[in-house]
Order: structure tokens, then C-alpha cells, then sequence
């Protein structure tokens, strides 16, 4: 997502501390909760999906949609043990930090100890990809030490697509997304933590088992990680995919994509891709049940959730 929005209220309760998890192959991928997101980052995130629009797909509800045929959306991570290796994938909204999305401005919520209970001490992590540089998938990429900002994950490197970077280095930023580089983005690259990596058509391998995949749109340079092991595999969107909706209507777009052709085709390309397989996938906005199966649905798609 982005760094304003039009909504003024106080972010939902936060969701129960256990870590939700899903096995691909040898692969275990758990979902580290920060908060839900209030009610009103629907109907601005993706206005095109009215509560008419809801309401011709019942399969939103109630776990998609509340009972005013609403979206639900949520801000959370995805964690992952691969090749030896402890990979995070997106960071959130960070504690503490001025933004001028209310929802999102001096945010306390108790990521660090989910993420922390499901085994992935900050310390211990080796490995933190950013499916994009936008204000929500940031965040915890640092902390607050008296006066200023630290990483929040010392010992690991953080990895961005080299095109995500050269965009917004070349872009005139507003104040409120200068100070999210200045809080969350440039300490790290000063510390000399931050990875540039150029992500061919194909995609590009980090490590075994896990694979970044240009899916352009949202954002230039917004990637979405695949997991394979031992035949199985789950892909995690970032923000090519906000919400299930955008399964029924793959056209129906994002206030903040920078170019929304491209996110449409992007959307196309994928779903038509993952429709009918075994790949599970893993909604970086979705809330709970949050993973699925894409299966076709007339000329259009579904998510079949998964346990």
C-alpha cells in the first residue's frame, strides 16, 4: 500500500499471538501478525469494490467481507526457515513512527514477540525481502533507539529489486514518504545491510527454495517470493494481489498502483498461472483464513482457503 489515506480511526484489535503456519514440502511458513486493519482501508484502498460488488461473490463472507460487505484487510509478515537460512518476508508499519495515515501513526503493537514466539528472533534472522518500498512492508526494518533508527534485524541482509530502488531514487517524494526512507529505509542502507538485486523476467533465486518473481504494477519494482520444496509450492504476493476480490475482478485495482495496466496484467498472468494448480497462496493483506487455492469460477477466479 501507501504511505496516506483518507481514513481517520484507530486500527482493529490485534490478533491472538500464536503464529498460523502452512508446510510446503520441508518448507514451514508462519504468518507473524501485526494488526487489522480498520474498516475504512477498504473502501479506500480498493474502491472499485463496493458492498455490491461484495455481494455477488458470498464466498467473501464472513471471512473476507464483514456483514456490511466491507473488506477485511490486514498488515502481517511471513516467516520461513530455508536452506538454512531465516527469511522474513515484508516487515509492516513499524512501532512508533510518525505517518500521517492515522491508522498507521505511532503504531504499539506487539509484532516483535509474535514474531519472537514463532521462533524468529530478530537477531536470528539472516535474510529480510521487501516486496516493495511502501510504508506498510517497511516498518520493522528498523527500531527506536533513544533518537534514532536502528535495524531491526542486525545480522541479516535486507534484499529489494534493484528497479524498486532506482524508481523512487528518481521520483520527487512527498514529505510523509521522504520520512518513511528517512526512518525505515535509509538506516539500513547506511549500515550498509541493504542488497539491490535485479530480478529478470524470469525471476531470480536467493536462496534454495526461494525465488523472487517480478510481478510490476503496484509498484515498478514489487516482487512476489516463491517457496518450493519436494514438489509443493506457495507463492506470497506483496501487493500484486490486495485482497481476494481482485480474484473475482482481476481489472479492479489499487488507489496507489503506479501504473494500474500493469498491475491488471500482472493479476491476469498469475491467476491464470496458479488457477487449478496445487501452489498454495499466501495473501501479504489477506486476513485470516489468509492462504488458499486459486480454482477458476466461471470466466473468473476463487480462493479455496486453506487449513
Amino acid at each position: 500500500m501507501a504511505t496516506t489515506s483518507a481514513h481517520h480511526a484507530t486500527p482493529g484489535p490485534s490478533p491472538s499471538p500464536s503464529a498460523p503456519a502452512w508446510t510446503v514440502g520441508d518448507l514451514t511458513v508462519h504468518r507473524i501478525d501485526e494488526v487489522q486493519l480498520p474498516s475504512q482501508t477498504g473502501p479506500w484502498l480498493l474502491p472499485g469494490a463496493t458492498p455490491e460488488v461484495v455481494a455477488r461473490s458470498s464466498w467473501l463472507q464472513p471471512d473476507f467481507a464483514d456483514a456490511q460487505r466491507v473488506l477485511r484487510l490486514a498488515s502481517h509478515s511471513f516467516a520461513v526457515e530455508a536452506d538454512g537460512l531465516r527469511v522474513l518476508v515484508d516487515t509492516g508499519i513499524g512501532n512508533g513512527k510518525q505517518r500521517a495515515n492515522p491508522a498507521w501513526d505511532n503504531l504499539d503493537s506487539d509484532y516483535l514477540t509474535r514474531l519472537t514466539q514463532a521462533g524468529f528472533a530478530p537477531e536470528t534472522v539472516d535474510l529480510v525481502v521487501l516486496t516493495h518500498l511502501h510504508t506498510d512492508h517497511v516498518g520493522w526494518n528498523t527500531r527506536a533507539d533513544g533518537a534514532s533508527w536502528v535495524p531491526t534485524f542486525p545480522n541479516a541482509r535486507y534484499l529489494t529489486a534493484r528497479s524498486e530502488w532506482d524508481h523512487w531514487a528518481g521520483v520527487d517524494m512527498d514529505e510523509p514518504r521522504r520520512q518513511m526512507f528517512r526512518d525505515s529505509v535509509h538506516p539500513i542502507k547506511e549500515a550498509g545491510l541493504l542488497d539491490l538485486v535485479d530480478v529478470p523476467s524470469g525471476g531470480t533465486d536467493i536462496a534454495r527454495g526461494v525465488r523472487l518473481r517480478p510481478t510490476p504494477g503496484h509498484t515498478p519494482g514489487q516482487v512476489a517470493v516463491e517457496l518450493r520444496s519436494h514438489g509443493e509450492s506457495a507463492l506470497i504476493t506483496g501487493d500484486c494481489i490486495h485482497h481476494p476480490v481482485q480474484l473475482i475482478h482481476p481489472d479492479l485495482g489499487s488507489c496507489v498502483d503506479i501504473d494500474p495496466e500493469a498491475a491488471a496484467r500482472t493479476r491476469h498472468e498469475l491467476l491464470h498461472e496458479l488457477s487449478g494448480t496445487s501452489t498454495l497462496l499466501l495473501g501479504s493483506h489477506f486476513p485470516p483464513p489468509t492462504a488458499g487455492h486459486v480454482i477458476a469460477d466461471g470466466d473468473s477466479y476463487r480462493l479455496v482457503p486453506a487449513s
